[in-house]
């Protein structure tokens, strides 16, 4: 794995990579624009290009996250076209900045149903893929469930990518605080889960991780974030999930809640130790 963290683009893509290095981060993810607004953002094409050299320069690794308030499954029509041109903004940004993949929150259904939503859902992805071409691939990130949320459930991920004409461009961002709410795992369970995630054909298009503990008890549908080790999921449930995901070489990304970027520097260090230490106890190296 390459485990990074979140780090803020708001002084250029070239400086965020070089912030990544300066925490000791294989990985980091950007906002492709503000998390809270869909409005258009221009990008420093000179800055990104130095950025991405600086990244293959250091061997990291980069996703991006788009906007929170995206609604891929609004059955508002203005929203859905706002919605269809943020997006295929997002992916040209993450391609200028080499990026595996944006990060996407699935729809919400707002009352219209499940089965209205994850049409709208393709329909509206089918048009974004259509409407550009990028390099990064569109990451799918699975859900806590709360409200009318989609994508709680792998099957439904898995229904939407094989719906989806382009569904080669299409993939996903697997969080585990997301999991944990959602009730699809916790500890003791992570080899009936890893079964799921097998037999739906959900893992083989898993691009990036989300390592998140879980403020929220498992299977409260509540996102809520924690430092790992210091919440509901636990530090030996996420060892045990780091040790048994197949993680081949993808980015592991730390989103969870700090004043300062600095903080995820011990973070990381702090997991790394705990699994050498685990690796040293066997008598074998990692």
């Amino acid at each position: 794995m390459k485990l990074g963290c979140h780090i803020s683009v708001a002084q250029g893509f070239a400086q965020a990579a070089r912030k990544a290095v300066a925490l000791e981060a294989e990985s980091f993810q950007v906002f492709t624009k503000s998390p809270r607004s869909l409005k258009s953002k221009k990008v420093d094409v000179a800055d990104a290009e130095k950025g991405v050299a600086y990244c293959k320069e250091q061997g990291l690794s980069v996703i991006t996250h788009t906007p929170y308030i995206t609604n891929l499954s609004t059955p508002d029509p203005g929203l859905q076209e706002a919605t269809i041109r943020s997006l295929q903004e997002d992916l040209i940004i993450s391609g200028h900045y080499g990026a595996i993949g944006a990060v996407v929150h699935c729809g919400k259904h707002v009352g219209e149903g499940e089965e209205l939503g994850i049409q709208r859902m393709i329909d509206t992805i089918n048009r974004i893929l259509d409407g550009t071409e990028s390099p990064a691939l569109l990451l799918l990130e699975n859900t806590a469930g709360q409200g009318s949320e989609l994508g709680k459930e792998l099957e439904t991920l898995v229904r939407v990518r094989e719906a989806v004409e382009q569904k080669d461009r299409l993939g996903f961002c697997f969080d585990t605080c997301h999991s944990f709410a959602a009730g699809l795992w916790q500890g003791g369970e992570l080899e009936q889960f890893l079964h799921l995630a097998k037999e739906t054909g959900y893992l083989p298009h898993v691009k990036a991780v989300h390592l998140n503990d879980s403020k929220a008890p498992y299977d409260s549908r509540k996102d809520r974030h924690e430092k790992i080790g210091q919440g509901e999921i636990g530090l030996e449930a996420i060892l045990d999930f780091l040790e048994s995901f197949p993680l081949n070489g993808m980015p592991v990304v730390l989103e969870t809640p700090v004043q300062r970027e600095e903080e995820y520097a011990d973070e990381m260090e702090m997991v790394r130790r705990k699994l050498a230490e685990r690796s040293a106890s066997r008598g074998a190296p990692r």
